[in-house]
């Protein structure tokens, strides 16, 4: 069994709940809810675009077994698809947004990345470092030639007997 925040629900509204959660996510592209629900709405919208990227018929079945409307399966198979495939991951950005008034519940907007009217711009990829030569193991170094005394040869002629 999964590691999952219970958030103080039985087990069949909690999942409901998830449902039609990703499902808003997918259609509108941003919710805003309280931040331990958008932890738990991550991690399956996030699971429901891997799906949409692998493509298959399988595939298709079990998303649409979770979302809730054709049209949010279409998408997710269509447009996220296509927008997140050179993406390996990190599909949703979560930002903590203000305290409700009524409990004091933190909230938060999930959004997309990568997408149009977007809270916050997506982080620029960090450059590889350039390639370095590889090492010569044979080679002596420069702190062993620093440190190292001088050698000492022997010499045939050194003591006379």
């Amino acid at each position: 069994m999964g590691n999952f925040r219970k958030l103080n629900r039985p087990a069949s509204h909690r999942v409901s709940m998830l449902r039609t959660m990703v499902s808003q996510l997918v259609k509108h592209e941003r919710i805003e809810t309280t931040v331990a629900k958008a932890k738990e709405v991550r991690r399956k919208a996030d699971q429901m675009v891997q799906l949409g990227k692998e493509g298959t018929l399988d595939a298709a079945r079990r998303a649409a077994a979770f979302v809730r409307g054709d049209d949010v399966v279409h998408k997710l198979f269509t447009e996220l698809a296509y927008r997140y495939r050179d993406r390996a991951g990190g599909y949703t950005r979560l930002l903590r947004t203000r305290i409700r008034v009524g409990d004091a519940a933190e909230m938060a907007y999930i959004e997309f990345v990568d997408r149009e009217n977007e809270l916050r711009e997506a982080k620029p990829a960090t450059p590889q470092p350039p390639q370095r030569a590889p090492l010569d193991p044979w080679a002596k170094s420069r702190s062993s030639q620093q440190w190292a005394g001088p050698k000492l040869t022997k010499s045939s002629s050194a003591d006379g007997l």
